[in-house]
C-alpha cells in the first residue's frame, strides 16, 4: 500500500484503458441472499460483462452474510490482494456495501445496537480510508427493511430511523473522501411501502429477486458506474 495515497475514479479513468477488474465487499446484499433467479445484483452485473458484446470487465462478490463494517475491514486488504491472478494485477476498484447489520437493535425495539453508532463511524472511517488507499471506491448503500416482519431471527430489530441515521453518517463520509454513495433507501422510500414491501423476501430483510433485479437497474445507470464501465 502507498502511505497517504486516495484514490479517485479520477485517477482510474487515467491509468486504465484495459478490461477492469472489481471487487465487491459487504454484506447480503453484495452476496446476493434471497434471489434464486438471478443471484443478486452484483452476480447479474458479472453476469453482463462475461457478455461476448460487453467491456469484458472481471467482478468479484466478496460479499458475507451478516459482516458488519469492522468483519469488512478486517478482512478487506488480504481478499483484495489475492484477488490479482489476471496479469498479477490488483483489482482496479472496490464496490463496497455494508452498514446494515451494524444498524439493527439487539433483543428489543429499544436494546442497544449491534455496533454502538460512535464506534461504527470510527470504523467506518477506518474502511474507507483503508479501501481509498487500496484503488478507487463506490459506495452502494443499504435498502429499507419491512419493519412489520421484525425482529429477523427472533432477536434483531431493524427499523428504518436506525437505518437512516447509519447510512446518513456513510454518507457523509464518503463525501468527505469524494467518494461516490449511491443512495438507495431514499430511493427505495420515496417509491412507497407497498412497492418496497414487493421487492423484499418474506424475512423483511432481504430483497427477492424483483428487488435485486431493481437494484441492478438503479446501480447500472448510476453515473459512475457507467463511467466505470465504459
Amino acid at each position: 500500500m502507498q502511505a497517504g495515497t486516495a484514490y479517485s475514479l479520477g485517477h482510474l479513468h487515467r491509468v486504465n484503458s484495459h478490461p477492469l477488474k472489481l471487487v465487491a465487499f459487504g454484506d447480503s446484499l453484495i452476496y446476493g441472499f434471497g434471489d434464486g433467479v438471478g443471484g443478486g445484483w452484483v452476480e447479474r452485473l458479472r453476469r453482463q460483462w462475461m457478455l461476448t458484446e460487453s467491456a469484458g470487465h472481471v467482478l468479484y462478490n466478496l460479499g458475507v452474510r451478516g459482516d458488519r463494517a469492522h468483519q469488512v475491514a478486517q478482512r478487506l486488504e488480504n481478499e483484495f490482494r489475492h484477488r490479482g491472478e489476471i496479469r498479477n494485477r490488483v483489482p482496479d476498484a472496490i464496490i463496497l456495501s455494508v452498514g446494515l447489520n451494524d444498524s439493527a437493535r439487539v433483543q428489543s425495539l429499544t436494546g442497544r445496537n449491534y455496533t454502538d453508532f460512535e464506534h461504527f463511524k470510527t470504523v467506518l472511517d477506518n474502511l474507507l480510508n483503508l479501501s481509498q488507499q487500496l484503488c478507487p471506491v463506490i459506495f452502494v448503500g443499504m435498502v429499507p427493511v419491512d419493519e412489520s416482519k421484525m425482529p429477523f431471527q427472533d432477536c434483531l430489530y431493524y427499523n428504518h430511523a436506525d437505518q437512516y441515521r447509519y447510512k446518513e453518517a456513510t454518507k457523509l463520509a464518503c463525501l468527505e473522501r469524494e467518494i461516490p454513495y449511491l443512495d438507495i433507501f431514499d430511493k427505495w422510500i420515496d417509491r412507497g411501502n407497498i412497492w418496497c414491501s414487493s421487492c423484499l423476501t418474506s424475512d423483511g430483510l432481504h430483497p427477492n429477486a424483483v428487488g435485486y433485479q431493481s437494484l441492478f437497474e438503479d446501480v447500472t445507470s448510476w453515473e459512475p458506474l457507467v463511467a466505470i464501465s465504459h
